[in-house]
């Protein structure tokens, strides 16, 4: 099990990003939360399988149809298992 912190850059909010994102990562099973931040940028905490964790962030480089994705940072964490589920925090 991984875990990983996301912020991604572009036009990112606005754009149903966060709810895209949380139906993508209940299909792969990938537990945590994104939100969005003041700055114009979305960022999120995601647990998992590996593969599932990848897959997610690989959907994030693109996001839903009428985002425009520049940039997708990714720092690895250390895996917590502290999520039950994959929230939308406001």
């Amino acid at each position: 099990m991984v875990r990983a912190h996301l912020i991604i850059s572009g036009i990112v909010q606005g754009v149903f990003f966060r709810s895209s994102m949380k139906r993508m990562a209940d299909i792969l099973k990938v537990k945590g939360w994104v939100k969005n931040r003041w700055d114009g940028k979305v960022e999120a905490v995601v647990e998992g399988e590996e593969e599932a964790v990848k897959k997610l962030i690989e959907w994030a480089h693109k996001g839903p149809p009428y985002a425009r994705v520049d940039k997708v940072e990714v720092e690895w964490e250390d895996y917590t298992g502290e999520f039950d589920n994959f929230s939308i925090r406001y």
